[in-house]
């Protein structure tokens, strides 16, 4: 009977050409350091792509999903796709390593500059996780082959897929905590494209004895990493074309938090400006009064005191100019989880101005924490009126700040005469949002009156207003210092007509069964 054949010995047959008898601790350490850097460069390659995604398209849950499940089926493609790669494996890894930077590393530019040919994005974006989730799929494997030529399959195989783990664990976190705050979306793709190519390089020149043309190895990584660290000095204007594509008007500021990107644009014609979240647009200074006055002066104008007042999300401090229009406002807590976007509405000139300086009142005291956190450890009883002015709940974490559990915690810290209105999408075109805003805040034990405007830049745009107890005011007051509230309006902004009117079963929004979010997509689409 033949003798058993070693992993070692198979692997010399079919990799004659660069058969390493045995690894040196230099080659050793960079092998171990290319796998934790394929990792880590593979997982912040995903979260690249998926931010992206859902800065340009919204829904971040399906984004992520769609993203990370191709990019794990098209890494097994690879794998099964490396059992034909038979020789030259140092060679081979150090090619696919420059392929992975070229397209990962251009991958933010490509994805924003296609974005405007809007019926192309989706397939670029599947065709680039496919190509860098099946190169990463090769890659591992390889490198496998190459450090059982030297060690146990056993051994090799823990090496690796420890090291696996572990990049990809420290590019998870270093994508959110430095890389997106620190480099924003298109440096940190050009820089992780530089990793890829810094690994290429080193395995360059410590196997260099294995290559067979080391020099044109040299030349490509080398080519690559001047047309990556181009792109990282030259990021600011491919930047601002690109996002330039998303814009009718100029950018005069942009900035990537940790939490959202931040878009303010000027009217070349008129000099107004709009503010976008995360694409979406905020306000636009044409009519932000007609929005802002809606959601302020109702509640204001209700009986009762107003000493007290909570302010949920609106850091731009222009909800905050209207309440300061009521004398008898003796403390305003201002909530906005972003501490970049309160830092604007204080010293950004154009803002400042809009708001006039109302986040410099005294009177105004900045929290920026999680909206969710904060209502849960107000004291009870406390404030006389809560004002929302959050975006939209388009994607999972704005759905949370919908939901009947926090509404019962905003109940739990209403004076007892005290009041709520929030801001509650459009009922023409998200209706079903609307009136499940209302049935959210009735199954936490409050009274609802529901009211309409019509903006310009947003269309019929709706509000819901609820009382702590008792009935919800259907009549109003409306101070003079306004520029287009007033009561007659209020009157007719309380009818709804057929396509807009209340819903026979309207959805309540739970934390545990967040359906508002599904219901917001439905109707955005239509």
């Amino acid at each position: 009977m033949p003798e058993a054949v070693s992993v070692s010995q198979a692997t010399a047959i079919t990799n004659p050409t660069d058969q390493i008898e045995a690894l040196s601790s230099q080659q050793l350490a960079i092998l171990q350091v290319s796998v934790l850097v394929v990792a880590l460069c593979g997982i912040i390659y995903e979260l690249i792509i998926a931010t992206i995604s859902s800065y340009l398209l919204g829904d971040s849950v399906f984004q992520f999903s769609v993203t990370i499940g191709l990019f794990m089926f098209a890494m097994g493609i690879g794998s099964y796709l490396s059992k034909q790669i038979y020789r030259d494996l140092v060679a081979n890894f150090v090619l696919i390593e420059i392929v992975i930077s070229f397209f990962g590393g251009l991958s933010s530019s490509l994805l924003f500059v296609i974005f405007p040919y809007q019926a192309f994005y989706q397939p670029v974006m599947y065709v680039l996780i496919l190509i860098i989730g099946a190169l990463v799929g090769l890659e591992i494997p390889i490198l496998t082959r190459i450090l059982s030529q030297s060690h146990s399959l056993r051994n090799s195989i823990a090496q690796v897929l420890s090291l696996d783990y572990l990049g990809g664990l420290i590019g998870s976190l270093a994508f959110p905590l430095l890389l997106l705050p620190f480099l924003g979306l298109f440096r940190s793709s050009f820089c992780i494209g530089l990793l890829n190519v810094c690994v290429a390089l080193l395995n360059v020149l410590v196997f260099s004895s294995v290559l067979k043309r080391p020099r044109l190895a040299l030349g490509l990584t080398i080519a690559g990493a001047v047309l990556l660290t181009a792109g990282m000095l030259y990021a600011s204007v491919l930047s601002a074309y690109a996002e330039g594509q998303l814009f009718r008007h100029q950018i005069i500021h942009r900035e990537q938090t940790p939490y959202q990107r931040l878009v303010i644009t000027r009217n070349e014609v008129n000099g107004k400006i709009h503010l976008f979240i995360d694409g979406h647009l905020q306000f636009a200074e044409m009519d932000e009064y007609r929005y802002h006055e809606a959601l302020v002066h109702p509640v204001m104008s209700a009986a009762g005191p107003r000493a007290h007042i909570l302010v949920l999300g609106g850091g731009d401090g222009l909800a905050m100019r209207e309440i300061l229009k009521y004398s008898d406002v003796s403390q305003i807590d201002l909530v906005d989880i972003d501490p970049a976007m309160t830092t604007l509405g204080q010293t950004f000139a154009p803002l400042k101005r809009l708001n006039q300086a109302s986040l410099d009142n005294k009177k105004v005291r900045i929290h920026n924490l999680d909206a969710f956190i904060f209502v849960r450890n107000a004291p009870a009883d406390f404030y006389d009126r809560i004002i929302i002015d959050l975006p939209d709940p388009h994607n999972e974490a704005l759905t949370k700040l919908y939901s009947v559990e926090f509404y019962k915690m905003l109940r739990h810290c209403l004076s007892p005469n005290g009041y709520v209105v929030t801001q509650s999408s459009s009922p023409f075109f998200t209706r079903e949002v609307f009136w499940s805003i209302a049935a959210t805040l009735q199954a936490a034990g409050m009274e609802t009156y529901s009211y309409q405007i019509l903006m310009v830049s947003f269309g019929v745009w709706g509000f819901t207003l609820a009382a702590a107890n008792g009935p919800a005011p259907d009549t109003f007051q409306i101070i003079d210092n306004t520029r287009f509230l007033d009561d007659q309006l209020m009157v007719q902004a309380g009818t709804f007509g057929k396509d807009t009117g209340p819903l026979d079963t309207p959805t309540v929004n739970s934390l545990f069964e967040p359906k508002m979010h599904h219901l917001y997509r439905l109707g955005m689409r239509r």
